[in-house]
């Protein structure tokens, strides 16, 4: 089988890879005309297991703006998948209908699993709460256009560290660019797991307040409904943390405000009106990344690494919410980690 040019883990490739897509991504937001027919005669299948609004449509108006169409589904209970179709069929079969696959789903590490049979690129729009390396390119260019770097930057990140996906993918990013500080803000319910943690520059606060005037960036998430286990656990933890205009008297004049959206009760609508809210332009900046994206996928200028390199075990993954457990075909793989096996698909160290 043809190997394909995936992207996965944003990590799979080097700092100078997302740099040209950011850089490509820059060029298309200065002149979108040059780009109008780039993707004509190409099908992009967009594959949603969960709800979406900014990654699905953007990646869709992105495909529209090249010039090429779209098909797939954003719920899976109108497909074939209600009939108990597994993951595997379903974008082993797809893939020979289009020329790349956006895939989003709750169990994490499906992405992977899809992108071992797809006869086609397979993009990761977000696999549980693992990774999100789409949303993190659109951070990066956010970044780029607004502070005009990537390094020397303390980087406050608060709400729930836990179980957010697109924070895991940034800290990971930004932890390859030079003089990076990060400063989580959080429940201890909800903190930065540990293999996110592992050899950055960071500290830990549970006060928005204390922690923002140090800030450059202030990086915002919602409280996530769909990630926890009962409601009760929920609603201890929502509205922990609100920005509003009062606590930003104390913030530097330049900082910026991100988020990826949507927001619950975590911003304020005060704060749109801010300069330093930049969360609204940032879902706009993922358009053109995402153009950008689809144009080196389809362009085969992304140099792909294996899958998968680990060790097969009979062991399952001890994550509940990993892929390996619900697809049995999955050969389960696991890699050295600190003395441990970590799951490949969605790195779980296990105990």
């Amino acid at each position: 089988m043809k190997q394909q040019n995936h992207l996965i883990d944003l990590n799979d490739y080097s700092a100078e890879t997302w740099g040209k897509i950011v850089s490509l991504a820059q060029l298309i937001m200065k002149t979108p005309h040059v780009y109008k027919g780039a993707c004509t005669g190409k099908i992009m299948a967009t594959l949603f297991y969960e709800p979406s609004t900014r990654t699905q449509m953007s990646f869709q108006s992105a495909m529209l703006r090249l010039g090429g169409g779209i098909i797939g589904f954003d719920n899976p209970e109108t497909s074939s998948i209600s009939k108990g179709e597994n993951l595997m069929d379903t974008t082993k079969t797809i893939s020979g209908y289009s020329d790349v696959i956006v895939m989003r789903h709750y169990l994490e590490g499906a992405a992977k699993a899809a992108a071992l049979t797809a006869d086609c690129p397979i993009i990761n729009a977000g696999d549980g709460g693992h990774l999100h390396p789409t949303q993190t390119l659109t951070d990066l260019l956010t970044l780029t256009e607004e502070k005009g770097q990537l390094s020397n930057l303390n980087i406050g990140i608060c709400g729930d560290l836990k179980n957010g996906r697109t924070v895991h993918s940034l800290v990971r990013a930004l932890s390859s660019y030079s003089n990076n500080k990060f400063t989580f803000i959080s429940t201890p319910e909800l903190s930065m797991p540990d293999y996110i943690k592992k050899e950055l520059d960071y500290q830990e606060k549970s006060s928005l307040e204390e922690a923002l005037p140090e800030l450059d960036v202030l990086y915002m998430t919602r409280i996530q409904r769909e990630r926890f286990a009962n409601a009760s656990e929920y609603e201890q933890q929502k509205k922990v943390f609100e920005l509003d205009m009062a606590k930003l008297k104390s913030a530097k004049p330049d900082m910026i405000i991100m988020h990826p959206l949507p927001r619950v009760d975590e911003i304020a609508g005060e704060v749109d009106s801010d300069p330093r809210a930049k969360y609204f332009k940032q879902a706009n900046y993922g358009m053109y990344v995402r153009m950008a994206l689809i144009l080196t996928v389809l362009n085969h200028d992304i140099d792909m690494k294996p899958l998968l390199f680990g060790n097969v075990s009979l062991q399952k993954c001890e994550n509940l919410k990993c892929i390996t457990n619900y697809e049995e075909s999955l050969p389960n793989r696991f890699v050295k980690s600190d003395g441990a096996g970590m799951c490949e698909y969605c790195e779980r160290v296990q105990r």
